[in-house]
Protein backbone atom coordinates (compact mmCIF):
# COMPACT_ATOMS: atom_id res chain seq x y z
CA UNK A 1 0.00 0.00 0.00
CA UNK A 2 1.21 3.29 -1.00
CA UNK A 3 -0.72 7.02 0.22
CA UNK A 4 -0.30 10.28 0.22
CA UNK A 5 -2.42 12.90 2.00
CA UNK A 6 -3.79 16.24 0.46
CA UNK A 7 -5.53 18.05 3.21
CA UNK A 8 -7.78 15.81 5.25
CA UNK A 9 -8.04 12.96 2.71
CA UNK A 10 -6.00 10.51 2.54
CA UNK A 11 -5.44 8.48 -0.83
CA UNK A 12 -4.80 5.18 -1.39
CA UNK A 13 -3.49 2.45 -3.40
CA UNK A 14 -3.55 -1.04 -2.90
CA UNK A 15 -4.00 -4.31 -4.16
CA UNK A 16 -6.93 -6.71 -4.01
CA UNK A 17 -10.36 -7.26 -4.88
CA UNK A 18 -13.13 -4.12 -4.95
CA UNK A 19 -15.83 -6.50 -3.72
CA UNK A 20 -14.12 -7.28 -0.17
CA UNK A 21 -13.44 -3.57 0.53
CA UNK A 22 -15.11 -1.99 3.75
CA UNK A 23 -16.16 1.52 3.46
CA UNK A 24 -18.68 3.97 2.82
CA UNK A 25 -18.75 3.68 -1.25
CA UNK A 26 -17.34 1.14 -3.51
CA UNK A 27 -16.94 2.61 -7.31
CA UNK A 28 -18.38 0.33 -10.19
CA UNK A 29 -16.81 0.77 -13.57
CA UNK A 30 -20.65 0.08 -15.02
CA UNK A 31 -22.27 0.05 -18.72
CA UNK A 32 -25.04 2.58 -19.60
CA UNK A 33 -27.61 0.28 -19.16
CA UNK A 34 -26.61 -0.76 -15.47
CA UNK A 35 -27.53 -3.85 -16.03
CA UNK A 36 -24.31 -5.55 -14.89
CA UNK A 37 -21.66 -7.46 -17.30
CA UNK A 38 -18.25 -8.84 -16.84
CA UNK A 39 -15.47 -8.12 -14.94
CA UNK A 40 -15.85 -5.53 -12.12
CA UNK A 41 -19.27 -4.99 -12.93
CA UNK A 42 -20.08 -8.57 -12.83
CA UNK A 43 -18.15 -9.27 -9.41
CA UNK A 44 -20.28 -6.17 -7.62
CA UNK A 45 -23.18 -7.31 -9.46
CA UNK A 46 -22.72 -11.18 -8.06
CA UNK A 47 -21.22 -9.74 -4.59
CA UNK A 48 -23.62 -7.61 -3.87
CA UNK A 49 -26.82 -9.66 -4.51
CA UNK A 50 -30.36 -9.21 -6.01
CA UNK A 51 -31.30 -5.81 -4.22
CA UNK A 52 -28.29 -3.74 -6.26
CA UNK A 53 -29.81 -5.42 -9.68
CA UNK A 54 -33.58 -3.80 -8.29
CA UNK A 55 -32.66 -0.74 -7.87
CA UNK A 56 -30.20 -0.20 -11.48
CA UNK A 57 -33.45 -0.96 -12.80
CA UNK A 58 -35.64 1.21 -10.93
CA UNK A 59 -32.89 4.09 -12.18
CA UNK A 60 -33.11 2.50 -15.80
CA UNK A 61 -36.91 3.10 -15.86
CA UNK A 62 -36.65 6.57 -14.49
CA UNK A 63 -33.64 7.71 -16.90
CA UNK A 64 -33.07 5.26 -19.09
CA UNK A 65 -29.24 3.94 -17.98
CA UNK A 66 -26.71 5.79 -17.11
CA UNK A 67 -24.17 7.93 -20.19
CA UNK A 68 -20.45 7.89 -20.24
CA UNK A 69 -19.25 10.11 -17.43
CA UNK A 70 -22.36 10.35 -15.34
CA UNK A 71 -22.49 8.06 -12.25
CA UNK A 72 -25.69 7.03 -10.23
CA UNK A 73 -25.77 5.32 -6.74
CA UNK A 74 -27.45 2.54 -5.23
CA UNK A 75 -27.26 0.39 -2.05
CA UNK A 76 -24.55 -2.13 -2.10
CA UNK A 77 -26.98 -5.35 -1.35
CA UNK A 78 -24.39 -7.76 0.54
CA UNK A 79 -20.79 -6.05 0.32
CA UNK A 80 -19.33 -4.43 3.26
CA UNK A 81 -19.84 -0.91 2.31
CA UNK A 82 -23.13 1.54 2.56
CA UNK A 83 -23.43 2.42 -1.30
CA UNK A 84 -22.28 1.42 -4.86
CA UNK A 85 -21.65 4.54 -7.28
CA UNK A 86 -22.23 2.83 -11.20
CA UNK A 87 -19.76 5.12 -13.45
CA UNK A 88 -19.73 4.28 -17.26
CA UNK A 89 -16.15 5.04 -18.36
CA UNK A 90 -15.40 5.81 -21.94
CA UNK A 91 -14.93 3.08 -24.94
CA UNK A 92 -11.24 3.81 -26.02
CA UNK A 93 -11.35 4.60 -29.54
CA UNK A 94 -7.67 5.89 -30.11
CA UNK A 95 -8.12 9.16 -27.87
CA UNK A 96 -9.58 11.53 -29.99
CA UNK A 97 -13.01 10.96 -29.36
CA UNK A 98 -12.62 12.94 -25.60
CA UNK A 99 -11.50 9.98 -24.03
CA UNK A 100 -9.83 11.80 -21.12
CA UNK A 101 -12.31 14.44 -20.51
CA UNK A 102 -14.96 11.71 -20.35
CA UNK A 103 -12.68 9.18 -17.84
CA UNK A 104 -12.03 12.25 -15.62
CA UNK A 105 -15.74 12.95 -15.30
CA UNK A 106 -16.52 9.80 -14.19
CA UNK A 107 -14.06 10.10 -11.15
CA UNK A 108 -15.27 13.60 -10.18
CA UNK A 109 -19.30 13.02 -10.90
CA UNK A 110 -18.62 10.01 -8.43
CA UNK A 111 -17.15 11.58 -6.14
CA UNK A 112 -19.19 14.47 -6.31
CA UNK A 113 -21.99 12.05 -5.48
CA UNK A 114 -20.22 10.98 -2.53
CA UNK A 115 -19.91 14.21 -0.72
CA UNK A 116 -23.91 14.60 -1.70
CA UNK A 117 -24.57 11.62 0.36
CA UNK A 118 -21.82 12.34 2.90
CA UNK A 119 -19.80 10.05 2.54
CA UNK A 120 -16.35 9.59 4.36
CA UNK A 121 -14.33 7.25 2.66
CA UNK A 122 -14.57 5.55 -1.55
CA UNK A 123 -12.81 2.81 -3.42
CA UNK A 124 -12.49 3.06 -7.05
CA UNK A 125 -11.61 0.46 -9.21
CA UNK A 126 -9.46 0.78 -12.24
CA UNK A 127 -12.26 2.81 -15.23
CA UNK A 128 -12.08 1.76 -18.40
CA UNK A 129 -8.84 -0.27 -18.59
CA UNK A 130 -10.21 -3.44 -18.52
CA UNK A 131 -12.96 -4.70 -21.73
CA UNK A 132 -13.26 -0.99 -22.55
CA UNK A 133 -9.67 -1.04 -23.52
CA UNK A 134 -8.45 2.20 -22.23
CA UNK A 135 -4.98 2.28 -22.00
CA UNK A 136 -3.52 1.47 -18.48
CA UNK A 137 -0.89 4.03 -18.10
CA UNK A 138 -2.55 7.28 -19.52
CA UNK A 139 -5.89 6.11 -17.85
CA UNK A 140 -4.18 5.89 -14.49
CA UNK A 141 -2.83 9.64 -14.71
CA UNK A 142 -6.19 10.59 -15.65
CA UNK A 143 -7.55 9.12 -12.33
CA UNK A 144 -5.06 10.64 -10.08
CA UNK A 145 -5.04 13.83 -11.81
CA UNK A 146 -8.77 13.90 -11.68
CA UNK A 147 -9.38 12.83 -7.73
CA UNK A 148 -6.53 14.77 -6.37
CA UNK A 149 -7.78 18.14 -8.20
CA UNK A 150 -10.95 17.49 -6.93
CA UNK A 151 -9.91 17.15 -3.22
CA UNK A 152 -8.02 20.08 -3.78
CA UNK A 153 -9.99 22.38 -5.25
CA UNK A 154 -14.18 21.10 -4.13
CA UNK A 155 -15.11 23.05 -1.29
CA UNK A 156 -17.30 20.52 -0.21
CA UNK A 157 -15.28 17.57 0.07
CA UNK A 158 -16.00 15.44 3.34
CA UNK A 159 -14.13 12.55 1.95
CA UNK A 160 -11.24 11.31 4.35
CA UNK A 161 -9.88 8.21 2.75
CA UNK A 162 -9.61 7.27 -1.18
CA UNK A 163 -8.55 4.33 -2.20
CA UNK A 164 -7.58 2.96 -5.63
CA UNK A 165 -7.84 -0.46 -5.33
CA UNK A 166 -5.85 -2.33 -8.18
CA UNK A 167 -7.08 -6.23 -8.63
CA UNK A 168 -4.12 -6.49 -11.98
CA UNK A 169 -0.64 -6.37 -11.08
CA UNK A 170 -0.25 -3.65 -14.28
CA UNK A 171 -2.45 -1.46 -12.52
CA UNK A 172 -1.02 -1.35 -9.47
CA UNK A 173 2.51 -1.52 -10.19
CA UNK A 174 1.56 1.90 -12.14
CA UNK A 175 -0.48 3.48 -9.74
CA UNK A 176 2.46 2.86 -6.99
CA UNK A 177 4.71 4.94 -8.95
CA UNK A 178 2.95 7.47 -9.48
CA UNK A 179 0.59 8.54 -6.63
CA UNK A 180 3.69 10.56 -5.30
CA UNK A 181 3.80 12.99 -8.16
CA UNK A 182 0.31 14.12 -7.65
CA UNK A 183 0.83 14.83 -3.90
Amino acid sequence: MKTITIGNTVISVLSGDITAWTGDIIVNAANSGLLGGGGVDGAIHRAGGPEIMEQCKEIRKLQGGCPPGHAVITAAGNLDAKHVIHTVGPIWEGGGRREAQTLAECYRSSLKLANEVSARSIAFSNISTGIYGYPKSPACDVALKAVTEYVREDQDNRLEQIDFVCFDSDNLELYMKRLEQYA
